[in-house]
Formats: C-alpha cells, sequence, structure tokens
C-alpha cells in the first residue's frame, strides 16, 4: 500500500485514540483536583447522565386488580409517558393474581405518576436505584466523533487520483469495518440517552391476603367445587381398569377351571390307588 495513505490512517487512528483517552480524562479529572482547582472549574463542570429506576410494589383487592392495572396503564398515554411492557395473571387454583408494568416517563412526569399510582392503590414498597452513567456517555460520544472523522477522511482518500487499486481495495475494506463500528456506537449512544433522559418505573400489582377464616372458608369451597373432578376422576379410572382387566378374565379363567378340573380328577385317582382294601363282614367265630 502506499506508504502515503498509511501516514494518513495512522494519523487517524492515533487522533481517534487521543480523543477517548482525553473523554476519560475529562470525566475523572475531578477526582483528583485540588480545591481551588474544583472552585474555578465548576461553572464548567460537565453535565452528569444519571440513570434513575423505580420499583413500586402495590396492594390491592382482587377484586380491583384489573382495574388498578388498566386504568395504570391508560394513565400513562396521558403523560410523557411509554409502556415498554405489561403482564397480568389471573387466580390459578391456590395462586392468587399479580400484574406488573414496566414504563419510561419523563422526568417532569414522574410526580404525576407516583402520584396517580398511590390514589388508585396502596404501595407497599418503593425502592429507587441511581446509576452514574456520564464516564460511558462521554466515551461514547468522543468515540462517535472520532469514527465520524475517521469515515469521512477515508472516503475523501477514495477520490484522490493517485490512489492504486491495491489503495481502493484497502481503504474500502476499512471504510466498511468503520461505518459498522460508527453503527454500534450511535445504537450504543441511542440505549444510554433512553436510560438517562428517562426514568425507568416498574409496578408490580398484587393483591391482599385473605385473613384466617377466609382462608379456611376458600379452602372448604375450593374442596367442595373440586370434589365432583376428583370423582369423575377416579370413575375414569375404575372404568379403565375393568376395560384393562376383561380380556384377561377371558384368557386366565378358562385355564384356571381346566387346571382346577384335572388336578381334582388327580386326586381322586390318588385316593382310589392309597385307599387299604376293605375286610370282608362276617368272618367271626
Amino acid at each position: 500500500m502506499n506508504s502515503r495513505f498509511v501516514v494518513i490512517i495512522f494519523g487517524a487512528l492515533m487522533s481517534m485514540t487521543t480523543g477517548c483517552d482525553y473523554a476519560k480524562r475529562a470525566t475523572g479529572s475531578l477526582e483528583y483536583a485540588s480545591p481551588m482547582m474544583m472552585m474555578e472549574t465548576s461553572s464548567a463542570s460537565p453535565q452528569r447522565y444519571i440513570a434513575e429506576r423505580h420499583k413500586l410494589e402495590v396492594i390491592t383487592p382482587e377484586s380491583d386488580l384489573q382495574k388498578s392495572w388498566e386504568s395504570t396503564v391508560a394513565f400513562c398515554t396521558t403523560i410523557q409517558c411509554e409502556v415498554v411492557s405489561s403482564s397480568i395473571t389471573t387466580r390459578v387454583g391456590d395462586s392468587l393474581p399479580s400484574g406488573i408494568i414496566s414504563l419510561r416517563v419523563a422526568p417532569d412526569d414522574l410526580r404525576k405518576l407516583l402520584g396517580f399510582v398511590e390514589k388508585s392503590s396502596k404501595i407497599a414498597q418503593h425502592t429507587t436505584e441511581r446509576e452514574d452513567k456520564t464516564t460511558v456517555v462521554v466515551d461514547t460520544e468522543a468515540k462517535i466523533k472520532n469514527l465520524t472523522t475517521f469515515r469521512d477522511n477515508l472516503r475523501a482518500m477514495l477520490g484522490k487520483p493517485s490512489a492504486t487499486v491495491k489503495d481502493l481495495v484497502e481503504i474500502q475494506k476499512q471504510l466498511t469495518d468503520t461505518q459498522s463500528e460508527l453503527d454500534s456506537q450511535t445504537a450504543q449512544r441511542k440505549i444510554l440517552a433512553n436510560e438517562t433522559e428517562k426514568i425507568a418505573v416498574e409496578i408490580s400489582f398484587r393483591v391482599e391476603r385473605p385473613g384466617t377464616n377466609a382462608r379456611g372458608f376458600a379452602q372448604i369451597w375450593n374442596a367442595l367445587r373440586e370434589s365432583g373432578s376428583v370423582f369423575a376422576d377416579s370413575t375414569a379410572s375404575l372404568i379403565t381398569t375393568i376395560f384393562a382387566v376383561i380380556p384377561w378374565l377371558v384368557l386366565v379363567l378358562p385355564i384356571v377351571w381346566l387346571l382346577g378340573k384335572a388336578w381334582g380328577r388327580l386326586r381322586l385317582r390318588r385316593n382310589r390307588t392309597v385307599s387299604p382294601p376293605t375286610s370282608p363282614t362276617g368272618e367271626l367265630s
């Protein structure tokens, strides 16, 4: 490859590396700065990117679970909010119904959402988590900037009239790899923006557990309700067993009867052979 193109590409790669190192130093310099330097640079401090997440566990009567779940989803559409996922389960046997909603809401509308949930249900637990994403965001933005510059330089090199066919092939390959990496970093930046510009809220719905007396009556009712199915299952098992045994009875009973008859004849012959001769009567002197 032409040495001039090698020097240009090497210089572009070095600028990318230098830009990333600078981004890391920019986010980490505050940790090692003296108090005086902190005062001098406080006005120019970099923007912080914080990913905030709220987890709520709410309790509602079983009869109001569906209504509370649906009203929360509907309220999300009235503010700057989007539903990421939602699901609800009904009562199955002894398992209680439940529901869950995952949302992303704008910071300005977070209080509205929490206030609505608190009015419609009882919040049993509220957990807040925050994660600083500043270093990752700044590093990703620096990579995007450097990759964009490098891509533009490669495109300019493709238009050079002095480039040979071998140079064009190498430059095109490098351009493809650079564009792929740029697309990946751009997608990563969108994910980070969604995490830092909106607040994630996860709401879990569960119903109140019944008291001891109510739970006892519920167990009795469940037993009475399930007794019919238990009786049907037992009857079906009995019928299946009978029909499974009948063919064997047709085959086995004649054999048993023949064997019993043969055994009786055999015993009769043995008795005749073993029995002693009877003595003649009237021989008394």
